[in-house]
């Protein structure tokens, strides 16, 4: 097993050529925390630092970060070789599908069988998990294509828009609020709100009542979208969350009412998100047009 990726060399050779975090990540198009994180990874595996930091100063190599970056830029003009040869025009024999895990129950399965459809002669596989692990994932070349939202993502990253999701408002038929047709984040405010606890996700629900001068009371952060939804039902606060399951029952049978927000800011793409900005293989073109035909709106 390869516990270090050739992105990751790719990332701390280029360190070691312009000298600091800033200047390789400006060189190749990634944000600085991407390069940061690949470090930290490579260092952590090896088990000794292959650069030392001085404040002010560019980051300077020590022999065994001399020996690791020369050894590293030696298997990268290899792989280089190997691409431009004559049985790199093959296409993939497996394809990765990640998903994101609220967007899961509506779309991986379709996904799954629009791509056995289309690559019937390709292993397909996925893996399902939050922003996080999704990004870790697609950097570290684990997963070669993603449906997620928008978010967190940066000019390294290759994204083609399914559609637009509106987030909904999740509560008791009892709520006061349960009458209306939609709500407004205004509206909301003067509520305790049910979030998400994955991480970006609530930190983007909270921007959007930030850049709206709004400041909302969290009363829990919900570790599935069902615990939400049956908080919501028990008039535990507001869930708020971009998944809308047409059920209008929880998991313990209580009834629900979801109403759309209808800021103009609130909507979030949806898209097909891949690592690198440069051409893909065959059989990963085939899958991205597959994926894109099957999940984009109509």
């Amino acid at each position: 097993m390869l516990y270090i990726s050739l992105r990751q060399y790719e990332y701390v050779c280029a360190i070691g050529r312009h000298g600091s975090l800033s200047s390789a990540a400006q060189h190749l198009n990634v944000s600085q925390p991407a390069l940061s994180t690949a470090l930290t990874r490579v260092e952590a595996h090896l088990g000794y630092p292959l650069f030392i930091r001085r404040r002010g100063a560019a980051m300077a190599l020590p022999p065994q970060g001399r020996r690791f970056i020369e050894q590293a830029e030696d298997i990268l003009n290899k792989a280089a070789r190997l691409e431009t040869s004559a049985t790199a025009t093959q296409g993939a024999t497996h394809v990765r599908l990640g998903c994101f895990i609220d967007l899961a129950p509506f779309h991986l399965a379709p996904a799954l069988h629009q791509l056995r459809n289309a690559l019937p002669d390709v292993s397909v596989t996925y893996v399902v998990d939050g922003f996080e692990g999704l990004m870790t994932g697609l950097i570290d070349d684990q997963v070669d294509i993603a449906i997620t939202y928008d978010l967190g993502m940066d000019a390294g990253f290759v994204r083609q828009t399914l559609f637009e999701s509106r987030p909904h408002a999740i509560l008791s038929p009892d709520h006061p609020l349960a009458r209306a047709c939609q709500v407004t984040l205004s509206e909301l405010e003067r509520h305790p709100l049910i979030l998400s606890n994955e991480g970006l996700s609530a930190q983007h629900v909270l921007g959007l009542f930030r850049r709206n001068g709004l400041s909302p009371t969290v009363a829990h952060r919900a570790a599935s979208l069902e615990i939400q939804r049956s908080l919501a039902a028990h008039n535990e606060g507001i869930g708020i969350s971009y998944a809308s399951p047409r059920n209008t029952l929880s998991y313990d049978d209580r009834r629900l009412v979801s109403l759309p927000i209808s800021n103009p800011d609130a909507p979030e793409a949806v898209v097909l998100a891949r690592h690198g900005t440069g051409p893909t293989d065959a059989t990963l073109q085939i899958a991205e047009c597959a994926l894109f035909e099957c999940l984009k709106a109509p």
